[in-house]
């Protein structure tokens, strides 16, 4: 089916965002590459801020909504340590659902969320909060009641630790690849999820009180 010139104009941006980010790209690269006139962006988008929140509701939405689905079943099971592992599940598998082509997500969106993650457009920042933070919040409300005794900040830095396993995974994998030496494919994404889910179980699975021994404590060296 072809493509009608809003998504052309949309497909471009991201691929033109996720290879320079979003302060060095004007609206007048993307109308060039898509074929366009400026004027068919700012009628259909209004600004470039625009654009980008259109092109993350179009990626996230699928994606937050299936993972509040799964979340949603995870949160029956009754076994504080199962449902642990049910609700990181429900948080990893979708974002490598929606990470392969043609299903709402794609490599190309996934390496621009990264991109601008690390970029710092006010913009840029304040559209990545919209698109994430309340289903992010949501989760880490589910975690807390996993993990008894868990403090809020131990929560808020392994949620940080686990999102940036997910981005780097997923934008990098030939890295684990080429480490490897070939024996352990970065590409395997099933293996991918249940080594996230594993790691990051035990990461938040350490700040339960009721553990029968306490994590160690780690030495501050000198600077």
């Amino acid at each position: 089916m072809r493509q009608s010139l809003k998504e052309s104009l949309l497909r471009h941006a991201v691929t033109l965002f996720s290879q320079s980010g979003y302060n060095a790209v004007s609206l007048r690269d993307i109308a060039k590459a898509a074929g366009a006139n400026v004027g068919s962006l700012t009628y259909h988008f209004g600004s470039k801020a625009n654009l980008l929140r259109e092109i993350y509701e179009l990626h996230t939405r699928p994606m937050n909504a299936r993972r509040l689905e799964l979340l949603g079943e995870a949160r029956r099971i009754s076994n504080p340590d199962e449902r642990l592992m049910a609700v990181l599940r429900a948080y990893v598998v979708p974002a490598f659902i929606s990470s392969t082509e043609g299903d709402g997500g794609g490599a190309e969106f996934t390496r621009m969320r990264a991109v601008l993650s690390a970029e710092g457009n006010p913009d840029a920042r304040k559209i990545i909060a919209d698109a994430f933070d309340e289903t992010s919040r949501v989760f880490i409300d589910a975690l807390s009641e996993c993990v008894p005794g868990a403090s809020p900040k131990g929560l808020i830095w392994r949620s940080q630790f686990l999102l940036g396993a997910l981005y780097y995974t997923l934008v990098n994998p030939e890295r684990v690849t080429r480490l490897s030496g070939g024996t352990v494919d970065g590409e395997d994404r099933e293996a991918a999820v249940n080594q996230i889910v594993e790691a990051s179980y035990a990461s938040f699975r350490s700040l339960s009180t009721e553990l029968a021994a306490p994590a160690p404590r780690i030495m501050k060296g000198r600077n």
